[in-house]
């Protein structure tokens, strides 16, 4: 999707390869890069949006949630 869109697309499937996939992607200057990241299914990524929900409903990790809660207007 990236592609069709003009950007490059990358993808990362393990995490020893994280830094080698970043570093491609802070070499490519002339169009903006996306990176999809796989990871397993019950991985705790934060912040997360639950499926059916919207972004307004994000959920963090309670160590996190003070940098997601600045009062900034629609922001959650």
């Amino acid at each position: 999707l990236a592609e069709a869109l003009g950007c490059v697309g990358l993808r990362c499937e393990r995490e020893e390869d994280v830094v080698d996939v970043i570093n491609q992607a802070r070499a490519i200057n002339d169009r903006p890069v996306v990176i999809d990241f796989i990871v397993g299914a019950d991985a705790q990524v934060w912040p997360m949006v639950a499926a059916g929900t919207s972004n307004d409903e994000i959920q963090a990790a309670r160590g996190i949630r003070p940098l997601f809660d600045d009062g900034v207007e629609g922001h959650a």
